[in-house]
């Protein structure tokens, strides 16, 4: 598995951890780490997806929402609704990743971690956003 594809899975489970657990995200980051073996580039990349999409919820889950058509953001899924958060953080934040790996990963997660319509419902809501007339 790629280091950038690594880190992903590991911020979705950091991700996952919060929303279940409710803890703040530094104990989800120091308890995750203290449990997994990485290299010291996967932790930082999984890291900053945290963070960063964390910092962001503010934003990212309005715009989920938005383009989520008849679904209430909080009776999805729970992996479904990280899966598109941290996608829509990579979408919105990260400039040195193409949308299209940013939507390609998170379906490859979906796949990975969903149900078998998972990947469909991600790539649909990811490509609206990505495709989204004020972008």
């Amino acid at each position: 598995m790629r280091k950038r594809t690594k880190s992903r899975e590991c911020a979705l489970q950091m991700l996952y951890q919060m929303d279940i657990r409710r803890a703040a995200p530094t104990e989800i980051v120091k308890e995750f780490w203290d449990h997994q073996e990485s290299s010291e580039e996967i932790r930082q990349f999984a890291n900053e997806l945290f963070t960063g999409t964390v910092e962001r919820l503010p934003e990212i889950d309005p715009l989920i929402a938005s383009h989520a058509e008849n679904w209430n953001l909080h009776r999805m899924a729970v992996i479904d609704r990280n899966i598109l958060r941290l996608g829509v953080f990579e979408l919105l934040h990260l400039t040195d990743v193409p949308p299209k790996v940013s939507i390609n990963e998170a379906i490859e997660l979906a796949k990975r971690f969903g149900d078998s319509e998972s990947g469909k419902f991600i790539n649909g809501i990811l490509d609206a956003i990505h495709k989204r007339p004020d972008q």
